[in-house]
């Protein structure tokens, strides 16, 4: 149910139960049932969250109309603070100490009920976009989300919008979402009216999942480092089918001498001292060859003798049906930097020269190795015109200047301000002559 004075009537009438409706139905099922008889949503000043009742702002202008970021900012306030009643209401984290695991987890779900309530809606946190300027700072402007609140530094950022976002990156790019949103169920279940610390998120993730994601927790929870990964270079190649089979090489040798360890180690030289031991080759003579006699001694050999050898070359000529695929095979080897420290899934978008397009995606464990620079092989059936990482922008990296090889189309444009909504002593009322007063 809603409550809210007649300067509010043309948006709470409108929106606000359906929005309260809205969030307890898309919470429950990213989480668990709502257990609570009631959910309230009262027309304020501004957000604030209680058990069952929360207060949120949102009023139109005089004549009625309202702008469409004032109807944005009172559809999410509200889904926000009716959201806490699952975190950190019901999963109930300390919000004094790790406020990330009731603001963040909040927001991550908020983003998740945004969406589903309009797939235009502007959604200000939990996209990957939304954190890149915050992790261009620098670094004695940021710390880690696993720091105390009351040491942040960009609250907002820190608290909200990062947490929410690796989330979302988790479930989208790392882990796909049927197996993020089983985990992520798992652990609202197992800690609802319980007090889970960070630990308890982490563990219950790859439990429930089965998935190592140390190297997540790490890099976005309590390190600093930007995504930025670079394409470095591009190396193309065709096969050459034309060419003939390489000829054998002659290798000069002498003859072995007796194979032996660099030294007499403990164990032969105590097993040798041990009477009770008897050697095989002892007990059973039918077991000693030539090199037993050899390795002794006993056969004498000429080992500074020299010899060449011919060495046949392990190939063979391709078979017609390996000849035409290969006729048709582009070969491509990639060179990637991390050059912003936070390890990410590689995402390559390749535009092929007939305009087609198809994109790889290779897992983070690409960089277990080497968490610097790596390379990896490609076949295509096409010859490629350009490449492109992370075309959807998926993994927050920071500088696409990096990300491309070969002619790109031109960049599009865009508007260079926004709107700014005033949601301060006006309630949420809007700020000029909005679209609908225009529309009249």
């Amino acid at each position: 149910m809603s409550f809210y004075g007649k300067e509010a009537y043309a948006l709470y009438r409108k929106f606000s139960t359906r929005a309260v409706a809205h969030t307890i139905k898309t919470y429950s099922d990213f989480t668990f049932p709502y257990p609570y008889p009631v959910a309230q949503s009262v027309e304020a000043a501004n957000g604030m969250e209680y058990p069952m009742i929360c207060f949120n702002y949102g009023r139109t202008d005089k004549d009625g109309t309202y702008s469409e970021s004032t109807k944005n900012g009172m559809l999410g306030v509200v889904i926000h603070e009716v959201g806490h009643n699952f975190f950190p209401m019901i999963v109930n984290s300390d919000e004094r100490q790790w406020t990330w695991m009731d603001e963040g987890l909040n927001s991550f779900v908020e983003y998740l009920t945004e969406e589903l309530w309009d797939n235009k809606f502007p959604t200000k946190k939990g996209w990957a976009g939304a954190i890149v300027d915050y992790m261009k700072l620098p670094k004695d402007q940021l710390e880690p989300v696993m720091s105390n609140s009351e040491n942040i530094i960009g609250f907002g950022p820190n608290a909200y919008t990062k947490p929410a976002t690796a989330l979302n990156i988790l479930r989208e790019t790392v882990m796909g979402r049927e197996l993020f949103d089983f985990a992520f169920k798992e652990y609202a279940r197992r800690w609802a009216f319980k007090h889970p610390t960070p630990a308890d998120l982490f563990r219950t993730m790859e439990d429930a999942s089965g998935e190592d994601l140390d190297w997540f927790w790490r890099g976005w929870f309590y390190g600093i480092q930007p995504v930025d990964i670079s394409l470095d270079t591009v190396k193309y190649a065709k096969a050459d089918l034309n060419s003939e089979l390489p000829k054998g090489r002659l290798i000069e040798r002498k003859v072995d001498a007796p194979a032996q360890n660099p030294y007499d180690d403990i164990s032969k030289i105590r097993n040798r001292e041990d009477k009770s031991i008897k050697f095989y080759t002892d007990l059973d003579t039918d077991a000693r060859d030539f090199y037993w006699r050899y390795a002794r001694g006993m056969e004498k050999v000429d080992t500074s003798e020299s010899f060449t050898i011919d060495v046949p070359m392990s190939v063979t000529a391709l078979t017609p049906e390996a000849k035409e695929k290969f006729a048709n095979s582009y070969f491509y080897e990639l060179s990637f930097s991390n050059k912003g420290g936070l390890v990410m899934p590689i995402i390559i978008e390749w535009t092929y020269k007939d305009g087609s397009k198809e994109i790889d995606r290779i897992p983070a464990q690409i960089w277990r190795y080497d968490e610097t620079e790596v390379k990896k092989f490609f076949v295509k059936n096409k010859e490629v015109s350009s490449i492109q990482l992370d075309p959807l922008q998926e993994t927050a990296d920071i500088d696409v200047t990096n990300n491309t090889w070969g002619k790109m189309p031109a960049p599009t444009r865009f508007k260079a301000f926004s709107q700014k909504t005033d949601a301060g002593p006006r309630r949420g009322q809007s700020v000029g002559r909005n679209p609908m007063q225009a529309a009249k």
